[in-house]
C-alpha cells in the first residue's frame, strides 16, 4: 500500500514545490498553505476561535502550550491531492494525533456535507477532550457524539460561531435505533460494530449528546453518568443516571422530530482568536516541502527510503537552511540512516541553535547508533540524553523530549531513574490523545502498583469504536487485569514484547 501511496503522493511534488508557501502561527496551530496571506490568516483565526469556543462552553482554562505541541495543518490544493496522499479515494481530509505534535491534512476547497473543515473540527474536538480531561474515561457514544456536536461548527458572516448544528451527513443513522438501541448505544465497550452500527453510533451519539447538553437539568444527568463511570461503578449502574433506557429511544426520536434543533450562538467577542502571524517560508523549507508533507503523513519501511532519497535531493542545495536540514534529518532517521540523520541535525543546529526538532533528531539518531553498537559507555548515553534534556529545557511543556528521555533507558538496557518515570507520566498528561503514550504510561503505572490510574490510561483506547491493534492490546490488558490483577496484566505486556522482539529477529534473519 505504501509504495502506491508514495507513488501517488510524488505526483503532488511539482505542484507543492512550485507553490508559494506561507506559514501561519497562533497559540494552538501552525498552518502551512500556498494560499494567499489573507486567506491563511482567516483560516487560522477560525481555528483559534473554535478552540476558544470549546473552552467557553466547557469552562476549560487556556493553559500554556509549547510551540512544538501545536497542531500542524497542511493545506493542499484539493480533495484529489488529499486522496493521493492518504492512499484512498474515500477521504476529504484526515488528522493524526501524536505526542510529537498532531498533524492534519485538508484541501483548500471541498464539496459535500462531510467536508474537510468538519473532519478537522471533529478530530480537534477529540484532541481537545483528551487534552482537557486526560484521566477521565468517556464512553464511545459521548466521545464521538461530542466531536460531532462541535464538528459542525458554522462561522457566520456576522462573526457569530454556531455549535450544535444537525450533521446532515449522518442522516442515515439518526433514526436507526433498530441498528443500535439505546441499551446498546450507551455501552462503555462496544466491541466490533458493522458499518451500519458504526454510522448509527455517530449519529445517535450526536443526538443523545445534543439532547443532554442542551437542557440544564439533563446536562446534570450527563455529568452524574460520566462521574459514575469514573467512580468504578458498573456500566449498568452508571446508565441509571440517564433514566429508563427502555424509553430513551422514543424520547430521542421525539426530541429530534418535535422542533427545530437548537444551537449555541457565540458572539465573536467571546471567542477571540488571539494573535496570528503569517510569513513566507525560506527557500530551503519551500524546496523540501514535498518531502516534508510525506514525512508528516507517515512512512513505513517500504516507503521511507524513497522519501529519504527525495529529501536528500531537495535539501542538497540548502546545507545551511534549518528547515531543509530538519526535514532531511527526519527523513533519514525514518529510513534508518542514523549517521546521515545525525549529520543533517548537526547542520540544522548550526543554522538554528534553538531548533527543538533538530535537538530531538540529534538525540534520536545518536540513541539508535548507541543501541546498534550495544554501547554500555555511561558517557555515550549521557551525551544521548543531553539532547533530550536540552529540548526539555527549551520547551518544558512538550511531551516528546520527556518520552524520549524515558525511552533512552530501555535502549541502554537500564532501569529508568525516578525523574525519567516522572517525566513520562507528565508527558502522558501533556499528550493523552496519543495512544502510544497512554500504553507506555499505563505499563509504568502498573509497575508502580497504581491499578486505578493504569486502568484510566488504557480504557479510552480499549473503548474506542474503531478497532485497531492498540485497542485490541488495551482490551487484552484490561481483561487480564480483571482476571489476574497487576501480575496478569504485566504478563500480557511482557509476552507481547517478547513476541515483537522475536518477530523483529526473524525479519532481520530473512532480510
Amino acid at each position: 500500500m505504501f509504495r502506491k501511496l508514495l507513488l501517488g503522493a510524488c505526483l503532488l511534488v511539482p505542484s507543492i514545490a512550485n507553490a508559494e508557501w506561507h506559514v501561519a502561527g497562533s497559540k494552538h496551530f501552525v498552518v502551512y498553505s500556498d494560499d494567499s496571506e489573507e486567506r491563511i490568516r482567516t483560516f487560522t483565526e477560525r481555528l483559534e476561535r473554535f478552540d476558544q469556543a470549546l473552552r467557553y462552553i466547557t469552562g476549560t482554562p487556556d493553559k500554556p502550550i509549547s510551540p512544538s505541541a501545536r497542531v500542524t495543518v497542511f493545506q493542499v490544493a484539493d480533495v484529489s491531492a488529499i486522496q493521493k496522499l492518504y492512499g484512498s479515494n474515500t477521504v476529504a481530509g484526515f488528522f493524526q494525533s501524536r505526542s510529537s505534535g498532531s498533524v492534519a491534512f485538508v484541501p483548500r476547497s471541498t464539496s459535500g456535507p462531510l467536508d474537510a473543515q468538519t473532519i478537522l473540527l471533529h478530530e480537534y474536538g477529540h484532541n481537545f477532550m483528551y487534552s482537557s480531561w486526560p484521566s477521565v474515561v468517556f464512553p464511545p457514544w459521548f466521545s464521538e457524539g461530542f466531536a460531532e456536536f462541535v464538528g459542525t461548527a458554522v462561522f457566520r458572516s456576522d462573526g457569530t460561531l454556531m455549535l450544535g448544528k444537525n450533521p446532515e451527513y449522518r442522516s442515515f443513522g439518526i433514526d436507526k435505533s433498530n441498528y443500535l438501541s439505546a441499551q446498546e448505544l450507551v455501552r462503555t465497550k462496544q466491541g466490533k460494530l458493522d458499518r451500519y452500527q458504526t454510522e448509527t453510533l455517530y449519529a445517535r451519539g450526536w443526538l443523545l449528546t445534543h439532547y443532554l447538553l442542551m437542557d440544564k437539568k439533563r446536562a446534570v444527568l450527563l455529568g452524574n453518568y460520566i462521574a459514575a463511570i469514573n467512580s468504578g461503578k458498573s456500566a449498568e449502574e452508571a446508565t441509571k443516571e440517564l433514566g429508563d433506557l427502555r424509553t430513551l429511544d422514543g424520547r430521542l426520536n421525539s426530541y429530534y422530530k418535535s422542533a427545530t434543533i437548537a444551537t449555541i450562538m457565540l458572539p465573536k467577542d467571546v471567542t477571540p482568536p488571539g494573535p496570528v502571524t503569517v510569513r513566507g517560508i525560506s527557500a530551503g523549507e519551500a524546496a523540501t516541502m514535498p518531502a516534508r508533507v510525506l514525512s508528516s503523513r507517515g512512512v513505513d519501511m517500504k516507503s521511507a527510503p524513497g522519501v529519504a532519497e527525495l529529501a536528500r535531493r531537495l535539501a542538497a542545495p540548502y546545507p545551511n537552511d534549518a528547515g531543509a536540514q530538519n526535514e532531511l534529518a527526519e527523513a533519514e532517521f525514518d529510513a534508518k540512516n542514523y549517521e546521515a540523520s545525525d549529520a543533517a541535525a548537526t547542520r540544522a543546529l548550526a543554522a538554528d541553535p534553538a531548533s527543538v526538532h533538530a535537538m530531538l533528531y540529534k538525540g534520536m539518531a545518536q540513541m539508535e547508533l548507541a543501541r546498534k553498537a550495544g554501547s554500555t559507555d555511561p558517557a555515550r548515553w549521557k551525551e544521548v540524553r543531553s539532547w533530550f534534556l536540552k529540548a526539555n529545557k527549551a520547551e518544558t511543556e512538550y511531551a516528546e523530549p520527556l518520552i524520549l528521555f524515558f525511552d533512552s533507558f530501555a535502549a541502554a538496557k537500564q532501569k529508568p531513574i525516578k525523574s525519567a518515570e516522572n517525566g513520562l507520566l507528565y508527558a502522558y498528561m501533556l499528550a493523552p490523545y496519543d495512544p502510544e503514550v497512554r500504553l507506555e504510561a499505563g505499563q509504568l503505572l502498573l509497575e508502580m502498583g497504581e491499578q486505578k490510574a493504569a486502568r484510566a490510561a488504557y480504557e479510552p483506547i480499549a473503548y474506542s469504536p474503531h478497532t485497531s491493534p492498540a485497542s485490541d492490546f488495551a482490551n487484552r490488558i484490561l481483561d487480564a487485569l480483571d482476571a489476574n490483577g497487576t501480575e496478569g496484566a504485566l504478563k500480557v505486556i511482557s509476552d507481547a514484547a517478547a513476541k515483537a522482539k522475536a518477530g523483529a529477529g526473524d525479519a532481520k534473519k530473512s532480510g
